[in-house]
């Protein structure tokens, strides 16, 4: 089995890929250093699923192996002397080396502290025995297997399973990586592990707000997020965030709907703010404190709830476009995008989408300087003007500047038109 991996991670990679990790391996043993594939590459590549995500460790020297590869491959090399890595920069991908390490937790939820350690070592503090596993690259051992943790077991059982006992405690961001991977891969939670996720729960509390946010955003950019989110919420672990957040079939209907309908570059955040838009007001605002989103984030999520609220008033009877577009102007359009998706009411979604279809381009031909040529006094009655001509172009009264124009000599003969 393990040539034809090896010959599998070499026919799934890019071919300049593929030459620099075995240029990168030839100079490893040059210097006497030891160097392998580890992590999820490994494991999607005994799944038989392409990957583009390489982690080479070094049991030696990283960056000077990183150094003498970057001279000959003519790489942008980026090293961090602190944590022993370094990052290769090539014009179609970037490779990471970084120094075998062992790492200990001064406290629970605190970043490791890191120190050289073996091979072994280095995969123990991974996450899951699945993603414990290394190929070695030298090219007296190309191809050997190092699974010192039962990972290849594990991966043909279809099992999650923790390193130790105190996995979860020493980094309850695993919780949410637990849960990934199983979705993800359809895979199960071994019960021993389950059972350790349960009891850890609170140690997310231990996790700051950035790294819970980073947690989430992977979620979202799998390829069916709701899955995740049930199960986290299911075990009691998206309440963790709030309370009131739920993952339930409607959440599944919408993200379902929101990926036939929402563009891939604000599909994330449309995926945010239908978590979040059946919260309250207070209550969208400690989800947003816990996972500190950025300011632009931040502004949808509060709009979708503050549109979800406005629903009665958006479907209220006989509401004229003018009407619509004075209720929803003003408001991020990812926002009203994800309230389309929200909204239980047909005449809602409806006016909606007339508003991100056509009401919010329509725009008043005539500027303030045109209205005063016309005779409007300068100051706020030009304003109201202006804002009756946008309301009377919205509501289809007006089609041409001349509409607009003879609009205005009528307003100010006196006449109502």
């Amino acid at each position: 089995m393990l040539p034809t991996l090896f010959k599998e991670t070499e026919r799934l990679l890019p071919p300049q890929l593929s030459s620099i990790i075995s240029l990168a391996a030839a100079q490893a043993q040059q210097l006497g250093f030891r160097l392998y594939l580890v992590g999820g590459v490994v494991r999607d590549l005994m799944l038989g699923r392409p990957t583009m995500d390489i982690d080479l460790v070094v049991d030696g020297d990283a960056l000077a192996l990183a150094q003498r590869l970057a001279n000959t491959s003519h790489a942008r090399l980026t090293s961090h002397a602190r944590f022993s890595t370094a990052r290769l920069s090539y014009p179609a991908f970037t490779l990471d080396l970084a120094m075998a390490r062992k790492e200990t937790y001064r406290c629970p939820g605190a970043l490791p502290e890191v120190r050289p350690g073996s091979i072994e070592e280095d995969l123990f503090r991974r996450d899951f025995t699945i993603n414990a596993m290394a190929i070695s690259l030298n090219p007296d051992s190309r191809g050997k297997l190092i699974d010192p943790y039962g990972g290849k077991p594990d991966l043909e059982a279809g099992v999650i399973r923790i390193l130790h006992p105190d996995s979860f405690t020493d980094d309850a961001t695993r919780i949410w990586r637990a849960i990934r991977y199983e979705q993800r891969l359809n895979f199960r939670i071994e019960r021993t592990t389950l059972r350790c996720l349960r009891r850890s729960l609170g140690m997310l509390d231990t996790i700051s707000a950035d790294r819970l946010r980073h947690e989430i955003d992977r979620v979202l950019k799998e390829e069916l997020p709701e899955k995740i989110l049930q199960r986290a919420w299911r075990l009691g672990v998206l309440q963790r965030l709030h309370p009131s957040l739920k993952a339930d079939r409607w959440l599944t209907a919408k993200y379902r709907l929101a990926r036939r309908a929402i563009n891939t570059n604000i599909l994330k955040t449309v995926y945010l703010a239908l978590l979040a838009c059946r919260l309250d007001p207070e209550e969208c605002e400690v989800f947003l404190s816990r996972l500190n989103f950025a300011s632009s984030v931040a502004r949808v999520l509060r709009e979708t709830v503050q549109l979800y609220q406005r629903c009665p008033n958006i479907s209220a009877k006989g509401l004229k476009p003018g009407h619509v577009y004075e209720l929803v102007s003003g408001y991020d359009v990812t926002a009203v995008n994800a309230m389309t998706l929200a909204a239980s009411s047909a005449t809602v979604r409806k006016r909606l989408r007339l508003y991100l279809d056509r009401l919010r381009r329509i725009r008043v031909s005539l500027s303030g300087r045109d209205l005063r040529a016309l005779g409007v006094p300068a100051g706020p009655p030009v304003g109201i003007m202006l804002h009756e001509l946008l309301a009377a172009r919205l509501d289809g009264k007006l089609k041409s500047r001349r509409d607009e124009e003879n609009y205005v000599r009528r307003r100010l003969a006196g006449l109502t038109g």
